[in-house]
C-alpha cells in the first residue's frame, strides 16, 4: 500500500485525492471525495500527504480532530528550490510554478494575509490560487527532478522534508495556543502602568513620567515623539541623533532616567497592553499565528500578536493548566556549536562535544581563561567583528580554530562577491542590496542603522554582542556580513526544524503539546506526570537532530530545561 497521497481541496467543498508511487507519479486515478477530514481519516496514519499549502489544509483538519503525521508542502518547497537556483524573490505559488513549467505568463503571488484581532477564522481561508490535482502533481513531479539536480540532493530533500514538518508544528501550535492568564496580565499592567484613563489616553504612570521628562527639560515634551525629544536635548546643548537607549543612556541629563522608564513602559502598553489582551487572548490561550521559516534564514515569525517578543515581565501571565506543567527548554550556546559542526574544525568540535561550558573551554584554549573575551571572540567571528580588539580576538581564535574562522570568512567573501551562500542543508542566502542590506542585517541580530557596526563589550539581553552605530561602506560589505552570519544562523534554523519534527513525533503518544518556539527555545505544555518523559525526549531529539542535520560529529546540542507552572520561573 502506498504511503503517499496527493490532496487538493475542490471548489465545491469536496477534495480530490490520488495515490502516489515511489517515483512520485500517480499510482491510481484521481478520486473526488465529499469530506476533507473523512478522506484523511480513511488513509493510514503514516501517510505522507502532498498538498499545495499546509496553511490551506491543516487548520481545517485540526478543527475536526484530525492529526497528520507527515506532509509535503509544495509552496514551501518551491521557495527553497527557487532560492537554491538563485531565483529568490520570484513568485513561489503553485500557480507560478506551474506557469514556469509550461512556459506561460507567471502570475504574481497573492498579497500576504495579515492576521488581525480575532483572526483565527482567517486560517481557514484560501491563501492562493487552487489548482486541479493533476496540475499540482505536475508541479510536484518537477520539484522532485529539481531536487535531484541540486549539488547535494540528499541534504536538499531533507531540508524540504524538515520545512514541511515545521509547517505541521506551526499549525498545531496555532491550534493549541499558549496558556495565558488574563487576570494575571491585567494585574501586571495595573502594577506597571497604573490606572487607565477614560478615552484611551495614556495610563497614569506614563502620564507621570511625561511630567517628569517635561520638568527636566523645562518645557512640555512628548516622550513618545522622538523628534520632540531630540529637539529638547538640542535645546539643552546635547546633540543626539535618536532616542535609542544605547545612545541616550550615557547622556548626563536628568531627563534620561524617566525617559528610559517611559520608553520601556510605553512599549508594553502599546504592544502588550489591555487592547492586546482583548485582541489576542481567548479561552485562556494566547493565539498568534506562527509561520515556520518565515525569514530568509529560516527563523520563525508570527503573523500578528508579537509572540516572539513577549516582555520578560509579562511571562508571569503564561501559566500551565491545573495539574499541567510547562517544560521550557533553551538550547545552550547553539550558534558556536553549529559553527563547529558545519566547519568540521577538529578543535572546536572537540570543545563542543564536552560536558563543560563551551565558552569556558574556548577561553582555556585561546584566551587564558577569560570567558567573556572568548565569548565575544566567537560571536564576533559569527557576526563580523572586523576592527579594534576584534582583530586581536579573531587572530587568537584563528590560531586555535582555523577551519571554523575560515568557514565564516569564506561565506563573507562569497557574499561580498555576489555568489550564492548556503546553509549546511542547502537553504540559500538571497541578495541584499540597497535597503535590503539593512533588513538582512536586522534579521542577523544587528539593529537597524548598525549595518557595518562594530562589536562592543556590552552583550545584549539575548547574549549576542552589543553594537555601536555605523554604516557599511558598501552594499557588498553589508551582504558579506549577513552571509557570514547566515551560514551559521540558517544552519541552526535547519537543525531546529529537525528537532521540532522529532519532538513532535516523540510527543505523539502523549497528551503533551508544543505551544511555543523561537529560534533556540521551545515550550511544551504537558500533564505533570509526563514532564520527565518530555525532558528526556527533548534531550534525545536534540541529539537526533544533530546527527540528521550534520552527520556523525562529536558536537553535542544540549538543552537547559526547566519544569515550571509559570513561564517566568524558568529564567
Amino acid at each position: 500500500m502506498t504511503d503517499r497521497w496527493a490532496l487538493a481541496p475542490a471548489e465545491d467543498g469536496g477534495v480530490d485525492v490520488a495515490p502516489l508511487g515511489p517515483d512520485g507519479l500517480p499510482a491510481g486515478p484521481v478520486r473526488r471525495e465529499s469530506d476533507l477530514a473523512g478522506a484523511v481519516r480513511s488513509r493510514p496514519e503514516a501517510t505522507r500527504w502532498v498538498w499545495r499549502s499546509t496553511v490551506e489544509v491543516y487548520p481545517r483538519l485540526l478543527a475536526t480532530g484530525v492529526r497528520v503525521e507527515r506532509c509535503y508542502d509544495i509552496e514551501d518547497a518551491e521557495t527553497l528550490l527557487l532560492g537554491h537556483e538563485g531565483r529568490y524573490g520570484e513568485p513561489r505559488s503553485a500557480a507560478a510554478a506551474l506557469a514556469r513549467l509550461r512556459g506561460g505568463p507567471v502570475p504574481p503571488d497573492p498579497p500576504q494575509r495579515t492576521a488581525g484581532p480575532g483572526a483565527q477564522s482567517s486560517l481557514f481561508e484560501t491563501t492562493g490560487v487552487r489548482l486541479p490535482l493533476e496540475d499540482l502533481l505536475a508541479v510536484y513531479g518537477d520539484q522532485q527532478r529539481r531536487h535531484e539536480q541540486t549539488d547535494r540532493p540528499g541534504r536538499m530533500q531533507l531540508l524540504t522534508a524538515a520545512q514541511s514538518a515545521g509547517t505541521l508544528v506551526a499549525a498545531e501550535m496555532n491550534h493549541a495556543g499558549l496558556p495565558w492568564s488574563g487576570a494575571v496580565h491585567r494585574s501586571l499592567l495595573h502594577d506597571l502602568l497604573g490606572e487607565r484613563y477614560p478615552g484611551g489616553g495614556e495610563p497614569r504612570r506614563l502620564a507621570e513620567l511625561t511630567d517628569e521628562v517635561s520638568a527636566a527639560f523645562g518645557r512640555r515634551v512628548r516622550p513618545d515623539l522622538p523628534a520632540d525629544v531630540v529637539k529638547a536635548f538640542a535645546q539643552a546643548g546635547i546633540k543626539v541623533k535618536s532616542t535609542r537607549r544605547w545612545e541616550i543612556q550615557s547622556v548626563g541629563h536628568p531627563a534620561v532616567e524617566p525617559l528610559l522608564q517611559y520608553k520601556k513602559l510605553y512599549r508594553i502598553w502599546v504592544a502588550h497592553g489591555w487592547s492586546w489582551l482583548q485582541d489576542w487572548v481567548r479561552d485562556g490561550r494566547f493565539r498568534p499565528e506562527f509561520l515556520a521559516g518565515g525569514t530568509v534564514t529560516g527563523r520563525w515569525v508570527t503573523n500578528g500578536g508579537g509572540a516572539l517578543q513577549i516582555p520578560k515581565v509579562l511571562r508571569r501571565a503564561v501559566i500551565a493548566d491545573p495539574g499541567w506543567r510547562l517544560v521550557v527548554a533553551d538550547a545552550d550556546q547553539m550558534e558556536p556549536r553549529v559553527l563547529a559542526a558545519i566547519s568540521r574544525d577538529p578543535g572546536l568540535m572537540e570543545v563542543a562535544g564536552r560536558e563543560s561550558d563551551l565558552y569556558q573551554s574556548v577561553s582555556d584554549r585561546a584566551f587564558s581563561g577569560d570567558r567573556e573575551q572568548a565569548k565575544l571572540a566567537v560571536l564576533g567571528a559569527v557576526y563580523g567583528q572586523t576592527s579594534g580588539d576584534g582583530l586581536k580576538n579573531l587572530a587568537a581564535l584563528r590560531r586555535r580554530f582555523p577551519k571554523a574562522v575560515a568557514y565564516v570568512d569564506e561565506a563573507a567573501r562569497a557574499g561580498e562577491e555576489g555568489r550564492l551562500v548556503r546553509t549546511w542543508l542547502g537553504r540559500t542566502c538571497p541578495p541584499a542590496a540597497g535597503s535590503d542590506a539593512e533588513a538582512a542585517a536586522e534579521e542577523a541580530g544587528i539593529p537597524l542603522g548598525a549595518v557595518g557596526a562594530e562589536v562592543t563589550a556590552d552583550a545584549s539581553s539575548d547574549g549576542r554582542p552589543g553594537w555601536t552605530p555605523g554604516y557599511a561602506s558598501s552594499d557588498s560589505r553589508a551582504r558579506g556580513r549577513f552571509a557570514r552570519n547566515f551560514v551559521v544562523q540558517g544552519s541552526a534554523a535547519d537543525w531546529a526544524l529537525l528537532l521540532l519534527a522529532a519532538l513532535r513525533q516523540a510527543c505523539a503518544g502523549l497528551k503533551a503539546e508544543l505551544v511555543f518556539f523561537q529560534h533556540d527555545e521551545v515550550i511544551v505544555h504537558c500533564p505533570a506526570e509526563e514532564a520527565d518523559a518530555v525532558v528526556r525526549a527533548i534531550r534525545e531529539c536534540a541529539d537526533l537532530a544533530g546527527r540528521l542535520t550534520f552527520g556523525e560529529t562529536p558536537v553535542r546540542f544540549p538543552f537547559s530545561t526547566a519544569v515550571v507552572e509559570c513561564y517566568a520561573d524558568a529564567k
